[in-house]
């Protein structure tokens, strides 16, 4: 089997691709970075292990939107709350101070690090960010390579190390992950498999699409491109991918095919 499938399905899903800062975007479908980190939970890595680089680099991935979502945003808060203690204005507060809440700063001072504090109140500072989430999505994605690399991502999906999550942990999957394996010539081929949830059958049943959309990693300057590829784990470094982006005539697609055989 050189083709592994995953239901990517959940009341919220994000996956970052440009976030910065106080603004945390979502793409409109799975980036690989996000599923690489999926993987990487499974298998029991740490974010900055350098087999994350590795699963990038060996596999290809593509993408079968069967219900896009809805775009959300949340007016998200960080920090706040009130010290346990009284201190004299203007002395700095520190990380070890019993305190409730609060944002740590760049600034150390003998291996302490000093809270941020809000000049008017005195009290600690509160970040404030927004933050987007894709409602109600549902995604097929599939992963090409070895049969042995493929193998052992199955086992591990089925039995994760540690919890599996959409982009964000408080994005909790609503069906399982593991859809499946199978043998096929390209990813194309592979999303052509009608492998449907029960969400997704109960919400095309008043009106069944003619289309799907799916997005296909490709070679340089075939695709669009974007920095979803891992670079250096540990330093939070992207490298560019390419994404073409075709559409599936469910009428041409052919019938449901049971990869759970073999």
């Amino acid at each position: 089997m050189n083709t592994l499938f995953l239901r990517l399905e959940g009341p919220l899903q994000s996956w970052g691709l440009r976030a910065r800062w106080g603004e945390r975007d979502t793409t409109d479908a799975p980036t690989k970075s996000g599923v690489i980190g999926l993987l990487g939970c499974a298998l029991g890595l740490r974010r900055d292990d350098a087999r994350l680089r590795d699963l990038s680099d060996n596999l290809r991935m593509g993408v079968r939107v069967d219900l896009p979502g809805i775009l959300m945003r949340d007016y998200h808060t960080t920090g706040g709350g009130r010290y346990s203690t009284i201190a004299s204005p203007g002395r700095p507060r520190y990380h070890d101070e019993p305190y409730i809440g609060g944002v740590l700063s760049a600034e150390v001072t003998k291996g302490r690090i000093k809270v941020k504090i809000n000049q008017k109140t005195g009290e600690p500072e509160t970040d404030v960010s927004e933050r987007y989430y894709l409602a109600d999505a549902s995604f097929l994605v599939a992963l090409q390579g070895s049969p042995d690399y493929i193998g052992e991502l199955a086992a591990a999906v089925q039995s994760p190390v540690w919890t599996l999550f959409l982009g964000r942990k408080a994005c909790v999957p609503s069906t399982p992950i593991f859809a499946g394996m199978g043998q096929f010539d390209t990813l194309e081929d592979a999303l052509k498999n009608l492998l449907l949830s029960p969400r997704v059958e109960t919400a095309w049943q008043p009106s069944r699409p003619t289309h799907l959309r799916l997005l296909i990693e490709t070679g340089p300057g075939a695709g669009n491109r974007q920095y979803d590829n891992i670079g250096t784990p540990s330093r939070r470094v992207f490298r560019a991918r390419y994404v073409r982006e075709t559409w599936l005539r469910l009428e041409d697609g052919p019938a449901p095919i049971n990869t759970m055989e073999g």
